[in-house]
């Protein structure tokens, strides 16, 4: 299996496995509070249920909130072609793609902003004034911590900074690499709306951030909205472990094995994390992304102060 090949394979194993990532986030979550929970594949069996319904749309709303779903989708795969999945090489790759990455995302998450304003209700304004706040800190944290792992591997571009066989940066500067470990981690729950930031099962409509945006959808678009997300948090989950497992040494196969037992793993951490914390008040969300932040710019001024 050469190197664009295995890319590729990691980019569809990416894709397939999305939503048993969220799956294994609830049964873990599920087991460790002591109920039967829903099964780890349910979010499969929803996606299939919703697409085999029709949408209902609302007179108030325009071609905006139509295309919103399918936007969401197409940029978040955008931005998954440009991380290294296989960890080694990613599908799309020039210097400072790190920045397309985020901004690809943020794009997605505008026209679903866009999308909870069209509907005109001040509910999902509500939603969409939350959800824009706190992605803009977590853009921050994003940002420091593409800036440690530039430092550190004197790369600009993801395939560059995660896709090396960085092993040696591992005994230079594990202390710092373990910091932007734990501030994507936390990023991640903020940006795929889980616990501590916001909480998926939740019906308290006043406590909603995501959940309150996507009130109006039904059918095909709500099934690509769910499914955007999972893949969302699977490419994330994808980049935590490429930071904690550098897999450019292993053979193509082995680095994909990789990729999906880590992905996992990552869900049952969500689970762990999520079945041990409460959902933050609204207030106290801020201070989380900062102290996430914080972890990335330490883990700069390490990486500065003590050069590899």
């Amino acid at each position: 299996m050469n190197i664009t090949t295995s890319a590729a394979f990691a980019f569809i194993l990416v894709l397939l496995l999305a939503p048993a990532v969220a799956g294994v986030a609830t049964r873990t979550k599920s087991a460790l509070t002591g109920r039967q929970g829903a099964p780890a594949l349910q979010l499969y069996f929803d996606l299939w249920k919703l697409v085999r319904r029709g949408a209902v749309f609302s007179e108030t709303t325009t071609w905006i909130f139509r295309l919103a779903p399918v936007l969401v989708v197409a940029t978040t795969l955008l931005a998954a072609t440009v991380v290294p999945l296989d960890g080694r090489v990613s599908l799309i790759r020039f210097s400072g793609d790190w920045v397309a990455f985020a901004y690809v995302l943020g794009l997605g998450r505008f026209f679903l902003v866009l999308a909870a304003l069209d509907t005109g209700s001040s509910f999902e304004g509500m939603g969409a004034s939350r959800e824009v706040t706190f992605a803009s800190l977590v853009e921050v944290g994003l940002f420091l911590s593409f800036g440690t792992l530039g430092v550190v591997t004197h790369e600009l571009s993801l395939s560059g900074m995660l896709g090396v066989p960085f092993a040696r940066h591992w005994a230079a500067n594990a202390p710092a690499l373990v910091m932007i470990s734990a501030c994507l981690f936390a990023l991640l729950l903020a940006e795929c709306a889980r616990v501590p930031v916001d909480d998926p099962a939740t019906h308290l409509e006043l406590t909603m951030v995501h959940e309150v945006m996507v009130l109006d959808h039904s059918g095909p678009d709500l099934a690509l909205i769910l499914y955007g997300s999972a893949l969302k948090l699977a490419v994330l989950g994808a980049m935590v472990v490429s930071v904690l497992v550098p897999r450019a040494n292993l053979s193509a196969a082995g680095s994909v094995a990789v990729l999906g037992g880590g992905l996992l793993a990552v869900g049952v951490g969500i689970g762990i994390v999520e079945a041990t914390m409460a959902r933050l008040r609204l207030p106290k969300v801020p201070l989380y992304l900062a102290g996430a932040s914080s972890l990335a710019l330490f883990s700069l001024i390490l990486v500065l102060w003590n050069p590899a």
